[in-house]
């Protein structure tokens, strides 16, 4: 009997593809499906409509732009996607800004275009919802089994982190940032990461998509961490951007930046994708409230202090 026929134009159902043994099915990927490595010789089948080398703010204004203009901020090969004939279909209905809709793919395979893949439409909006995510990959797929071995792998090594961060006799008020111009609270699953992870959240839910915030509001829960994570970049490009929030007065005076606990982090690997890397998320977490205490080897590969 012949294997599925994969397509996924979700980074996240990328991943739990791959870490539940089926990346040998895939036939097509989106351009930002990056990981794992085995992953680079699928054929791309978007590209994006926004500049991502641009500044921040003006990547902001592109996406504000094509979302007034209800237009999609991807180019998709339907014709492509259609030839390849896939079986299996995966994408998400959370954030049109970080992969192609639901709605999107339905139009591309019409009835008039002949059977129709199966579609998984994958929504998390907490963390608990990733182990859903898991077990309903693995069951469109037919590997339930190996669905509940990678997830109990994951919870062990979440358990882990808990237990470390349970025996801290104080709790760091923390502050996550998804987009740095203009200012933006990591909200969704982050906020219920920073609780597993020993800390306190400030100003975001979970659960809630994440919300603009400004200088003042930071300044007003003056976090003792607060870490960068913006969405789509990598940790030098993370970097970089620390320059935009030390233009504001205020920023020097938080005490997140006097005790030097402002940490920078690649958000586009880690933190903005509900995988199964958001266990190794986790890690970096603990790493950055507890240093010494949570050592997992990510400090300097994966994150880095600012200053």
């Amino acid at each position: 009997m012949a294997g599925p026929r994969i397509a996924s134009l979700l980074p996240s159902a990328t991943e739990i593809v791959c870490a539940l043994g089926c990346a040998e099915y895939l036939v097509a990927r989106s351009h930002e499906c990056d990981y794992p490595a085995s992953v680079q010789g699928v054929e791309v089948c978007t590209k994006s409509r926004i500049d991502g080398g641009a500044p921040s703010r003006e990547i902001d204004e592109q996406v504000k732009k094509f979302s007034a203009d209800s237009l999609s901020l991807f180019e998709i090969d339907a014709a492509r996607l259609r030839e390849l004939k896939p079986t299996h279909f995966f994408t998400q209905a959370q954030c049109d800004v970080c992969a192609v809709s639901e709605s999107e793919v339905a139009d591309i395979f019409g009835a008039e275009h002949g059977d129709a893949p199966k579609i998984v439409s994958l929504s998390p909006t907490r963390f608990p919802h990733l182990w859903e995510n898991i077990t309903e990959v693995a069951d469109a797929l037919g590997v339930s089994f190996d669905g509940k071995q990678l997830l109990k792998d994951l919870k062990m090594k979440c358990v882990e982190v808990i237990e470390r961060a349970a025996v801290a006799t104080r709790k760091p008020k923390v502050l996550c940032l998804e987009w740095l111009d203009p200012l933006m609270g990591a909200g969704n699953w982050i906020p219920d990461m920073v609780g597993m992870a020993g800390g306190e959240n400030l100003v975001s839910e979970s659960g809630k998509h994440s919300g603009w915030i400004t200088i003042d509001d930071i300044a007003a829960a003056n976090p003792d961490v607060i870490v960068l994570m913006p969405c789509g970049f990598d940790l030098p490009r993370t970097l970089e951007e620390v320059k935009m929030l030390e233009q504001h007065p205020q920023w020097k005076k938080l005490k997140a930046v006097k005790k030097r606990r402002v940490f920078a982090t690649d958000g586009s690997a880690f933190f903005n994708r509900p995988g199964p890397r958001l266990v190794d998320s986790l890690q970096i977490l603990g790493e950055m409230f507890y240093p010494g205490m949570i050592v997992f080897g990510h400090e300097m590969k994966h994150w880095k202090p600012v200053y």
